[in-house]
């Protein structure tokens, strides 16, 4: 996989062959260099012409940002082929990792984000159904406010978010269960765009374990207990194929897997070893030059 820093794009250039892309570790513990300033990555399944219109958007948008970037693209074991509708962007600017098999959303996300050279690294649904024009300003709260983590969320008041009442029964139910189960300070936590302190992912990848849907629950809940509590939510509009994907197998897969993330966390703590290790390691959260928990972290973030 080429390593290069990525250049604002210009006409005629040449038209890379498709290559056979490396089977990617998703457990590395030590993320590349931060030679770039934003690093974004897009998992996908089988998600049909909708792939290339979404990452030609989000290049445009960063492009025109001035930022040094790199769109890292993860095909779950597409069988549509589309991931040959991505061949044309020179991997200076689109880098293509692709499993063979589908293995799961939050499995493809950790395998991106450990390839990551970007100051900040974040990731977007691939369905366009939340526009990539919100990655400029996310980087600009990044720089301005210095959080850890910036979530978009369907409940800031400045959202712009049209979806059936089944739906949004749906939502409200899940995030009630999510305060319940973690007593995380955020009031949506599904969003599908989310912008991270390299520090932060630094610290917590080599920890997660989810394959599936509650992949970002999982990020947040154990960056919370690492110290990183510092966390935006920010404005986002989800745009008509809102409730295209979903379904109640897709909602009981992550009811499931989130109870299966409670019980890791807070009944077996299968997490605490881990977790105790990289707090005492630096005096605070792990080796990346993260801030100190909060004094009182228990079994689970309050």
């Amino acid at each position: 996989m080429t390593e290069a820093v990525s250049e604002p794009r210009n006409g005629g250039r040449s038209v890379p062959q498709p290559q056979p892309q490396p089977q990617p570790q998703p457990h590395s513990t030590v993320l590349p260099d931060p030679t770039l300033d934003v690093s974004i990555v897009v998992p996908y399944y089988n998600p049909g012409a909708r792939l290339r219109s979404t990452v030609e958007h989000m290049v445009r948008v960063l492009d025109a940002s001035g930022m040094r970037f790199e769109i890292i693209t993860v095909s779950d074991g597409s069988t549509d082929g589309s991931p040959f509708t991505l061949v044309e962007f020179p991997e200076t600017v689109v880098r293509r990792m692709e499993f063979e098999t589908n293995a799961g959303k939050g499995h493809a996300l950790r395998a991106g984000l450990a390839q990551g050279r970007g100051r900040y690294l974040g990731f977007i649904d691939a369905d366009g159904d939340i526009s990539p024009e919100f990655l400029a300003p996310f980087v600009t709260i990044m720089r301005t406010e210095e959080p850890d983590i910036i979530i978009g969320s369907k409940r800031h008041p400045w959202s712009v978010v049209h979806y059936p009442p089944l739906r949004r029964l749906y939502s409200w139910g899940y995030q009630h269960l999510i305060h319940l189960l973690f007593r995380l300070k955020v009031k949506d936590t599904q969003v599908g765009i989310k912008l991270v302190d390299r520090r932060v992912i630094a610290d917590v990848l080599p920890l997660l374990r989810e394959s599936r849907f509650a992949l970002d629950l999982e990020l947040l809940v154990l960056a919370h207990r690492l110290g990183y509590t510092k966390i935006v939510e920010a404005p986002v509009r989800i745009d008509e194929r809102f409730g295209s994907t979903i379904s109640v197998k897709a909602v009981w897969r992550l009811l499931v897997d989130t109870l299966g993330l409670f019980v890791r966390y807070s009944v077996r703590h299968e997490y605490d070893a881990a977790l105790r290790a990289r707090l005492d390691g630096a005096g605070g959260a792990g080796g990346a030059g993260g801030r100190a928990a909060p004094a009182g972290q228990g079994g689970s973030p309050a």
